[in-house]
């Protein structure tokens, strides 16, 4: 059946969208936000698709900013995709929810099978799901609920789902990711630990792991690139961010770190893994 993460496949397309100044005005106030500093927000986002594109080779679809959709440049909440296909979610906040409608366009346009989450009963955060490879983990938190994994699992029936109680206001990618084909990389609060050790027990695989001092650091995304012979890269915080996990990430030998800075979309409530959606497919023309 091969080895964990065989199905972490090489990458060709990385979609992300542009920051809109609502993000920073009186609409991210009125959703609880804190004040940012739009352009600093709007250069990391620059930076994250430059490297997308130019250092890690992938063909990247910008959406444009949207000043009705404050958050909607955390579009990796919007979908789950493996292979060909593509599991549009239903965000647990009403006002997230025409935030797909782009998301679901881009994603027909790329060739892929899209999956539609008819039950009004579920939600379900994109980061909140974990795939490692060979096998999905789906975190129940504030955002995601039972009904929303049980979907992950009609969806994706080739492997094997299970759930995580996830314990804080964090997603479960926000607590763990993976930084490699076989490691998981988790923060070092309780929380992250916890969901680490029932992932543990719920696999029938083994992982090797690593404690990072920040649970925001364990938001990575490990990417094979598209062109065969090149090691895989770890696209990390980076850039001033949370310096304290910086040693700790250079113990991951088998890839080539590339860290990028998402100090001040953080604020919004961004994880790295939230900015962007990674295709490991060829979408079909």
């Amino acid at each position: 059946m091969g080895t964990p993460g065989e199905g972490l496949g090489r990458c060709s397309h990385a979609l992300i969208r542009g920051v809109p100044e609502s993000l920073a005005s009186g609409e991210g106030a009125a959703a609880g936000l804190p004040a940012l500093d739009l352009a600093k927000a709007q250069r990391e986002h620059g930076v994250l698709g430059g490297k997308l594109r130019q250092r890690l080779g992938l063909q990247l679809v910008e959406l444009p900013p949207e000043e009705s959709l404050p958050l909607g440049p955390l579009l990796g909440d919007t979908a789950v995709i493996q292979g060909d296909t593509a599991l549009i979610t239903r965000p647990w906040s009403p006002a997230r929810r025409p935030e797909v409608d782009g998301v679901r366009k881009a994603l027909q346009d790329l060739g892929l099978r899209i999956v539609e989450m008819g039950d009004e009963n579920a939600t379900l955060d994109g980061t909140d799901v974990l795939f490692t490879g060979r096998e999905f983990f789906v975190g129940l938190s504030k955002w995601t609920n039972h009904r929303g994994a049980e979907i992950v699992a009609d969806t994706f029936r080739d492997f094997a789902v299970s759930t995580v109680p996830v314990t804080s206001t964090s997603h479960l990618r926000g607590l763990c990711g993976m930084g490699g084909p076989r490691t998981v990389v988790a923060g070092s609060s309780e929380a992250a630990q916890k969901a680490v050790r029932a992932m543990a027990v719920l696999t029938d695989h083994p992982y090797a792991s690593l404690t990072l001092p920040d649970d925001a650091a364990a938001d990575c995304l490990f990417l094979r690139p598209g062109q065969p012979g090149l090691p895989p890269f770890l696209l990390h915080r980076g850039g001033g961010d949370l310096p304290n996990s910086q040693e700790a990430l250079q113990k991951l030998s088998d890839v080539t770190l590339v860290p990028v800075s998402c100090s001040e979309l953080e604020k919004a409530g961004a994880g790295l893994s939230s900015l962007c959606l990674v295709l490991s497919t060829r979408p079909h023309n």
